[in-house]
This record gives C-alpha cells, sequence and structure tokens, in this order.
C-alpha cells in the first residue's frame, strides 16, 4: 500500500496550528488561573480579612476599656468613664461587622459567646463603677478583680475567632501555591512543546523551503549572488529585475507599436498634405485677395458685407486647417536661442489678451522668479501656450479663469528643469479619453482638427522634456510642462 506524503503547504499549516493551539491553551489557561486566583483574594480580603480585622478590633477594644476602668479606679475622674461609654460603642459596632463578615456555624457560635460573656462584664462592670463612685474602693476593688476573669474569656473567645481566620488564610495560600504549581507544570509543558514544533517549523522553513530557494536563487542569478548570505533578498531582487525587464520590454513594445503607427499617420498625412498645399492653399490666396478687392471697390449692403465676412473667416479657417496639416506632416526646424519659459508665457497672454476678455476668462500667473534660461524656439513654445489657452476659452463657454504656475526643480531622467503647471476651472477631460489627448487626429469638437494638442506635445518633445495631464471631469484639467535646462544657459542678473 502506498503511503500518501503530506504537501510541503499541509505540513507547516499543521505546525502553525499546533503552534497556535498550544499559545491559545496556554493563554485560556492563564486566564482561568487569574481568574481563580481573582477569586481567592476575593475570597480572603472581602471575608477572612474583614472578619480578622473585626476580630482584632473586638480585643484592642476590650482591652482600652479594661485601661480605662483601671484609670477611674485610680484617680476617679469622670472622664475616663465617658471615655468607657465610647469604647462600649466602638465595641458592639465591631461586633455587628464581624456578624456581617461570618459565613460559618462556627464563627456566628463564636461571636454569640462572645456577645454573651459581654453583656455579662457591662453588668459586672456598673456594679464595680458604682461601688467606686459610692466610696467603697475596698468592696469594688474585689469586684474588679472578678471582672477581669469574664475580661479574660472575652478575650479568649476573641483569640479563638482570630486563630479560626488565620487557619482559613493558610489553607487559601496553600491552595493557591498548589494551583501556581499546577499552573507552573502546564506553562513548562507549553513551552517545551512550543520549542518542539518551533524546531521542526525551522527544519521545515530551512530544508524544504529555503534550500530550494537558494539554489534557484543561484542558478537564477548572477555569480555575484553566490556569496549573498541572504537568499530570499537574492532571489528577490533577481525576480525583481526580471519583472523590470518585462515591463521594460512591454513598455517598448508599445512605444514601437505607437512609434509605427505615428510614421504609418505622419507618411499619409504628409501625401495628403502635400496635394493640399498645391491644389487648395494657393486657389484660396486668389480667392481672398479676389474677396479684399471687392469689398474695396463694391457698394455692398450691411447684409453682403456681414457675407463677405463670412465667406473670408470660413476661408480663413480652411487655411488654418490646411497650415496645421502642412505643420504635422512637415513640421519647422526649431530655431533655437536663449529664452526664458516666462517670457513665453508673458507674450503669449499678450497675444491673446482680447480673447481672454472676450470670453470672459481672467488669468493668474504665479510666479516667485524668472525662470531661468534655456536653449528653445520662442515661437513654437507660444505656440503650445496659444493652443492651450485657446482651448481652455473654447472650454469655458460662460468664463473661468486660468492659472499658470512657474517653478523649476530637478527630475532624475532630465536634471535641472523649469515646469509651468497650466490649470483651468473648465469642466475637465473625461477619464475615457484621458489617454487620447495627445494622439493625432484625436478631437471632441466638430470643426477641431485633433492635431493641436499632438503638435503641442511634439513641440515639448522636440525641446528634450515633456507634457503631462492630470484632470478630473467636472474640476478643470491640469498641463504640466517640463522643460530641462543647463546650468550654463542660465542668466546671470545684473
Amino acid at each position: 500500500m502506498v503511503r500518501k506524503r503530506l504537501s510541503l503547504r499541509t505540513r507547516i499549516l499543521l505546525v502553525l496550528a499546533a503552534l497556535l493551539l498550544t499559545t491559545l491553551l496556554g493563554g485560556l489557561v492563564t486566564m482561568w488561573h487569574t481568574e481563580a486566583t481573582d477569586d481567592l483574594f476575593v475570597t480572603l480580603i472581602d471575608k477572612n480579612l474583614a472578619s480578622f480585622q473585626a476580630a482584632e478590633e473586638l480585643e484592642n477594644s476590650l482591652l482600652i476599656q479594661k485601661g480605662y476602668l483601671t484609670y477611674f479606679f485610680l484617680d476617679g475622674d469622670s472622664e475616663w468613664l465617658r471615655k468607657l461609654d465610647t469604647g462600649t460603642q466602638e465595641f458592639r459596632k465591631w461586633l455587628n461587622k464581624a456578624r456581617q463578615s461570618a459565613y460559618t456555624p462556627i464563627m456566628m457560635e463564636i461571636l454569640h459567646e462572645i456577645e454573651r460573656h459581654y453583656e455579662d462584664y457591662l453588668r459586672q462592670r456598673e456594679q464595680v463603677i458604682a461601688l467606686y463612685k459610692a466610696g467603697k474602693r475596698q468592696e469594688g476593688y474585689a469586684r474588679h478583680q472578678e471582672l477581669r476573669q469574664e475580661f479574660a474569656a472575652i478575650n479568649s473567645l476573641c483569640a479563638r475567632y482570630q486563630l479560626i481566620h488565620e487557619h482559613t488564610i493558610a489553607r487559601v495560600r496553600g491552595e493557591s501555591r498548589a494551583r501556581a504549581r499546577f499552573i507552573n507544570s502546564l506553562a513548562l509543558t507549553a513551552i517545551l512543546s512550543v520549542v518542539g514544533l518551533g524546531a521542526l517549523l525551522i527544519y521545515i522553513l530551512i530544508k524544504q523551503i529555503l534550500g530550494p530557494i537558494r539554489r534557484l536563487a543561484l542558478e537564477a542569478g548572477p555569480e555575484s549572488d553566490a556569496n549573498v548570505p541572504d537568499e530570499i533578498k537574492a532571489l528577490s531582487r533577481r525576480v525583481h529585475n526580471l519583472i523590470e525587464d518585462v515591463d521594460l520590454a512591454h513598455s517598448q513594445l508599445e512605444k514601437s507599436q505607437e512609434y509605427l503607427l505615428q510614421s504609418e499617420k505622419m507618411a499619409l498625412v504628409g501625401k495628403l498634405a502635400a496635394g493640399v498645399a498645391h491644389s487648395i492653399r494657393n486657389p484660396l490666396t486668389s480667392v481672398k485677395m479676389r474677396l479684399f478687392s471687392l469689398e474695396r471697390h463694391l457698394e455692398l449692403s450691411s447684409t453682403q458685407k456681414e457675407d463677405l465676412e463670412v465667406i473670408s473667416e470660413e476661408i480663413r479657417h480652411i487655411d488654418n486647417i490646411v497650415r496645421s496639416f502642412l505643420e504635422f506632416s512637415r513640421p519647422p526646424k526649431l530655431k533655437m536661442q536663449k529664452i526664458s519659459l516666462s517670457d513665453v508665457v508673458d507674450s503669449a497672454l499678450t497675444l491673446l489678451s482680447h480673447r481672454l476678455e472676450s470670453y470672459g476668462v481672467s488669468v493668474e500667473v504665479k510666479r516667485h522668479e524668472r525662470l531661468p534660461e534655456m536653449r528653445g524656439d520662442p515661437e513654437q513654445l507660444k505656440e503650445v501656450l496659444v493652443n492651450l489657452i485657446i482651448n481652455s476659452c473654447e472650454a469655458m463657454v460662460h468664463g473661468g479663469t486660468i492659472t499658470l504656475q512657474e517653478g523649476k526643480g530637478q527630475v532624475a531622467s532630465l536634471g535641472r528643469v523649469a515646469f509651468l503647471k497650466y490649470s483651468d476651472t473648465g469642466p475637465g477631460v473625461p477619464a475615457s479619453i484621458r489617454d487620447k489627448i495627445f494622439a493625432p487626429f484625436f478631437s471632441t469638437k466638430e470643426e477641431g482638427t485633433g492635431l493641436g494638442l499632438s503638435i503641442a506635445s511634439r513641440i515639448i518633445g522636440e525641446h528634450g522634456g515633456f507634457i503631462e495631464l492630470t484632470s478630473k471631469e467636472g474640476e478643470g484639467a491640469t498641463f504640466i510642462i517640463t522643460l530641462p535646462y543647463r546650468e550654463e544657459d542660465t542668466w546671470a542678473p545684473s
């Protein structure tokens, strides 16, 4: 018969379950011992100690009363009699407390005997006091000596009552010690069990987990990992490197596919733009010139002038579309010079000041200092900002606010950078199209070409930087333009 071997996972789980069960049982036993010890101490404190204290107070009160009577015999001062009455009340108070804390028939019987003898003691004491007051000191003294026998009987009963509680306390202490020895034995057994189970778990981990992992790390990793004492770290580093390699390969593959698609589109658009440039742009120029001539030489009514203005505007729109296609297919070369992005911002805002006012859009520029100079094409960078501002104005149909925040910092892949954070209060960009916003020919406008943001992204990329979009639908859009600069390109303030 073939014996089926337990899996590694099952063995580890069984050992962990045994450890958990042992720990749980140890905790339960400890809780039981704590509760039982608490019960013992409650019994000891609430009952025995209270009764023991009452017995001591009874004996002390009795001794005090004996002393007061003796003092009265010596000097006859009535103040001792008043204190004697107070002592009597105190004795009866402690006797009542002793009755309340007594919990066995023997205790009740002893307290009953103490009360009976005390009442006899009080009657005889009153007789002795009466004789002392009457001046019969000899007779009173004789009766006083007889009274001491009654005192001795009460004192003996109080001592016996104390002895009962001493025996009870000793018994409780013995039970507590026996229980503690039992708990110690259980704890020692639990400790030995945990040590044994822990050793078994360590053996399983070393022989069947860490050993194979080390061999895998040595086989999968470079030779430099052979002397690494932590095989888990070595394997983790190797797996992490493999994951990074896979992610990098996947990312490069996606970029390659994207570049291939863009190249195909650009090739197609280049052919289309060349045809458009020869077939449309020249006739459009001729049409614009004829319209300008007609507008100057003909006497036109207001309606006819309005029609001519509409025709001219539509021709300009067609011309802009053609120009966008030409720029995308045959982008102009960068005319690099030393510029500051702050100057580009000011130039773009000056250019579009009237349009911003007509749309009811206000602009806030947050600038702590002028951004450092860098190598760039001011006209093409201005085109990027103009494109963003026009898009925002068209999106904020009821007006709004554009915020331009300038700053500089450091990016690991670029070094020192200047950045421009462009934000508006428009409707934002839906998450479903956020990844497509910079793609060529993608537009949410009916008359848009879908090339504006694509050209802007290309211009920033040609300057060695990048543009990012963060947006929440209904909360506006934020574009972050990041451009690198070198230390030698920065300007020195005069």
